[in-house]
This record gives structure tokens, sequence and C-alpha cells, in this order.
């Protein structure tokens, strides 16, 4: 029901319109998905069931929310990191109007590709930015698609202040990280990387290496979905540097 809807919604209406209205349409679904076997942890609502996406994900009928979200919304309450300054790069929607609506925090959101709702198009290995500025820095599926991703991690480390936090989450693999910049084509990329505007997939232990090389101290944390089954998680690792 929920795609059948939501196919016909996209082929009727503009997607402005869809997203500015998005809070609206997706409470019409609570009197189907109510319920009290599931908790979205992002918009509080008690559910049957979430509705199963690609790659294992499940999304939240109501707000929006995929099971990274929904992870990254328990880190930062449990770790007690919304307070401060925070930058999120390409924020998923409903993350962004929940931090957006807060008063006790700063929150910038950025997005260079035009592509998620954001405040700013920064660019990540060029941030305009003061050095020590920020309190939290949100980087999640964004560093996969940087050529010069030691470049951007520089970057990252310039504007985090002196124990400030970095949240960093990629695609992973098993072994080494795999690039080989002479993939160029859509085609070549989403065959060698698993998506067209990926350029690489990293290991947890590559990427965790080259955070370490431009002198952030890290901490991989690791979550099992058997930990909070009711909140929609997946198995997923999050590398937290620090500065």
């Amino acid at each position: 029901m929920y795609n059948t809807l939501k196919k016909i919604a996209k082929s009727i209406l503009p997607t402005s319109f869809l997203t500015k209205h998005e809070v609206f349409f997706r409470k019409l679904f609570l009197f189907k998905y109510r319920g009290s076997t599931y908790t979205c942890n992002v918009c509080n609502t008690h559910l049957k069931k979430f509705i199963p996406l690609g790659k294992r994900d499940l999304l939240c009928p109501i707000c929006g929310s995929r099971s990274r979200s929904r992870r990254l919304y328990h880190l930062l309450q449990t770790h007690e990191l919304l307070s401060g300054s925070i930058l999120h790069f390409s924020p998923p929607r409903t993350l962004y109007r929940s931090f957006k609506k807060r008063t006790d925090i700063h929150y910038i959101a950025t997005d260079f590709e035009d592509e998620f709702i954001a405040d700013h198009s920064y660019d990540i290995t060029d941030i305009k930015l003061p050095d020590n500025s920020q309190d939290v820095i949100i980087c999640y599926h964004v560093l996969e698609h940087i050529t010069e991703d030691l470049k951007a991690m520089n970057e990252l480390y310039r504007i985090l202040k002196p124990n400030g936090v970095c949240l960093i989450q990629t695609p992973f693999k098993e072994g080494d990280i795999y690039e080989d910049y002479s993939i160029t084509s859509e085609a070549g990329r989403l065959n060698a990387f698993g998506q067209k505007d990926h350029v690489r997939i990293y290991s947890l232990n590559g990427l965790n290496e080259r955070l370490q090389s431009v002198n952030f101290n890290t901490e991989i944390i690791a979550f099992q979905a058997i930990e909070n089954h009711q909140n929609g998680w997946l198995p997923e690792h999050v590398i937290k540097a620090t500065k």
C-alpha cells in the first residue's frame, strides 16, 4: 500500500510540493501502521510494523526515518552529543526537521550536491568555517563519494573543536579499501563500488586507519540488530573520531 500510494503521489504532484507537505502526508498512514510491536525513536510513534526497503533497510512510515537515522539519533542521545554547534552533512529530512526545531543547539546542515534539505553547500574538501568551531560533526555516507578523502578528513579535523566528536559512517567491506580512480563511468562505478556516484569502498579498519593518519583519535562503535529489534535497527558500525 505504502509504495503504491507513493508512486501515485509522485506521478501527479510536484516533488517540491510533496517535500514541503511530507509530514502531513505521512500522518495519513497512522491508521494503517499504528500498533505496539515497534517504536520509531525519532518520531516516538508506536507501530505494528516498519516498511521493508532494499538491502534489508526498514523505513518508518510516519517520519520517513531509515534504520541508520534511528541508530544515529540514538547515538547522539546516549552519548549526549546534542549540544553546542553541530555540522551535519547531507542530513536525512526527518533529522533535519527535528534538529532545526531545537533552540538549545546551533544546527548547521550542508549538502554539496543539492540533494538534501540544507542551509549551506560546503565543499567537504574546503569547508568555509573557522578552525576549532564545531562541537559535533555528522558525516554519514559522504566520504565514499569524495576522491580526495584525506583532504576532506583534514578539513573535518581542522574545524572540529578540541574534545569535539565527529561521527563517520560509510558502506564497508571485508579486507582492504578498494579504490580505482581510472573507473569514471557511472556503470563502471556501480559495478565496482556498488553505486554510480561512489569512488571507493572502505573497509572498517582501512577507514579507521586513514582517520588516524590525519591525527584523529578513533573508536569503532558496533551495533547489533539484536540489541533493540523493537526500533527497527540493523547491524552497523560507526567510527567516533575525536580531536
